[in-house]
């Protein structure tokens, strides 16, 4: 895809002071434009993981984005591009909240580092900044669109969670044949990523693609790192009951034969 990514930072109001920044920086009504990409060509393929990094004010959250609308307005079926800032998370407990059977929504809401049962009772209202992130990549991969988009990716979450949550989705996108789109300022992530693609944006304007081929790389099959918290749901063991809005009911068992 071919992408031209440029913002117009020109005053939206005239003011005396608005002029006088103007002047100060030699900031003219033609120069009223920042170009981040001209023409860019980023080689992005159908189930790619797209990893776009660099400081606050590179341009890599911009550049996402632009990749995001082309890939919307060349895939024609709906939802097939989300974005995880634009899902309404609701006010069910988590593990209703996802389209899924229950063993698959725990399996989803593990890999997003949303194993321990008592966060899986909560609604998005109890959850803290970076478990609300969390659930916001696993209620969008719920939804099993080609292509999921989040910006921030990791930002708010414990480094050591932030690597396990990265190896996951690299795990996800194998299994299920999703895209990501990814930008975030932690380069920390990239290892477990395993990105195959890596767009590193710089303050200066220079655009940097390095594509990875995967194919035969050893550290892909490696394991995940261990998580600070229970990161795994745990089979529970069979109890004879049924809890329900904590009503207990005993489970009938067969009666053994004489």
């Amino acid at each position: 895809m071919l992408l031209t990514v440029s913002h117009d930072f020109l005053p939206k109001q005239n003011s005396t002071q608005a002029s006088m920044v103007m002047d100060h920086f030699g900031i003219g009504f033609e120069k009223g434009k920042h170009v981040i990409a001209e023409d860019f060509e980023l080689p992005i393929e159908l189930g790619d993981v797209v990893l776009f990094t660099g400081a606050s004010g590179s341009g890599k959250s911009s550049l996402m984005r632009a990749a995001s609308n082309w890939l919307c307005s060349a895939t024609e079926t709906l939802n097939s591009v989300l974005n995880i800032d634009d899902l309404e998370l609701g006010d069910r407990i988590l593990i209703d909240s996802l389209p899924l059977p229950v063993d698959e929504s725990m399996q989803l809401l593990s890999a997003c580092g949303l194993g321990e049962a008592h966060l899986m009772l909560r609604t998005p209202a109890e959850l803290s900044d970076g478990q609300r992130y969390r659930f916001r990549l696993a209620l969008g991969l719920s939804q099993r669109p080609k292509w999921l988009v989040a910006d921030e990716f990791t930002a708010t979450l414990d480094r050591t969670l932030a690597r396990v949550v990265a190896c996951n989705i690299r795990r996800l996108a194998d299994r299920t044949g999703t895209g990501f789109l990814l930008a975030t300022t932690h380069e920390d992530v990239a290892e477990d990523l395993h990105a195959n693609l890596h767009v590193q944006c710089r303050l200066d304007g220079e655009i940097n693609v390095v594509r990875n081929d995967l194919s035969s790389d050893p550290l892909k099959k490696k394991e995940c790192p261990s998580p600070p918290i229970s990161g795994s749901a745990k089979r529970p063991s069979p109890t004879g009951r049924t809890s329900l809005g904590g009503i207990i009911a005993a489970t009938p068992s067969a009666s053994p034969s004489s």
